[in-house]
């Protein structure tokens, strides 16, 4: 097998391969033209996310700049809001739903390396060559979340529907749905519930209302 192949069976793999090499070098080129956009040209930035992607949906929208590591491993849903300094590092897989807001400075990763020092500069190949070899795990975030700022979500972590975390958090293991949840490492808190909807801060809404409160809900 190839060593995205070997990626993808979460097993060591060889970063400095000469495809994966040209895989990121196409996704940092892209990256480094978003990134040099500005957000009214709608049209061009459509155009590249469609080309950096795997798959992208209808809405989402990234502020800028952004950094993909391969891009083409990354999948996004639709009517996502990212707001500054975005990086997405896709050594394995990085899945994400619909209708989530993600605060500034968003990292995701997901390669990982040897702990022992020795194993991270060289070790033997199958073939018995000495490379440097280090391996991934997927992310996985589902929909309707909200990131504070300067959030990292860690390799092989997923996120479920509805969560809030908070700014600042390292997320090192798997977050269950309608979770609020903050800190290093990021815990759950507690479950989100009716007891937080705004209906319940009226000093806060301003003359606005939960929808199916105007029906007399």
């Amino acid at each position: 097998m190839n060593e995205e192949e070997r990626i993808f069976r979460g097993v060591l793999f060889c970063p400095g391969d000469p495809e994966l090499r040209a895989m990121k070098l196409r996704s940092h080129k892209l990256s480094a033209r978003y990134s040099a956009l500005t957000e009214d040209q709608v049209e061009e930035r459509q155009s590249l996310l469609a080309e950096m992607l795997g798959e992208i949906g209808d809405g989402t929208f990234f502020q800028g700049p952004v950094f993909f590591h391969y891009g083409v491993h990354t999948r996004i849903g639709a009517s996502n809001f990212f707001n500054y300094h975005t990086v997405i590092q896709d050594d394995a897989p990085v899945e994400i739903g619909h209708d989530n807001n993600f605060g500034p400075n968003l990292t995701i990763v997901t390669p990982l390396h040897p702990l022992v020092a020795s194993e991270r500069r060289l070790m033997l190949s199958a073939e018995g060559e000495r490379k440097r070899f280090c391996y991934a795990k997927p992310v996985r975030i589902g929909s309707n979340c909200w990131f504070g700022a300067n959030v990292t979500v860690c390799p092989g972590v997923t996120i479920g529907d509805n969560c809030v975390i908070g700014a600042g958090a390292v997320v090192t293991r798997d977050i269950p749905a309608g979770s609020l949840a903050a800190g290093v490492p990021c815990r759950v808190i507690r479950a989100i519930t009716d007891a937080d909807s705004m209906r319940n801060h009226p000093e806060l809404l301003g003359g606005c209302q939960v929808i199916g409160d105007e029906d007399g809900e």
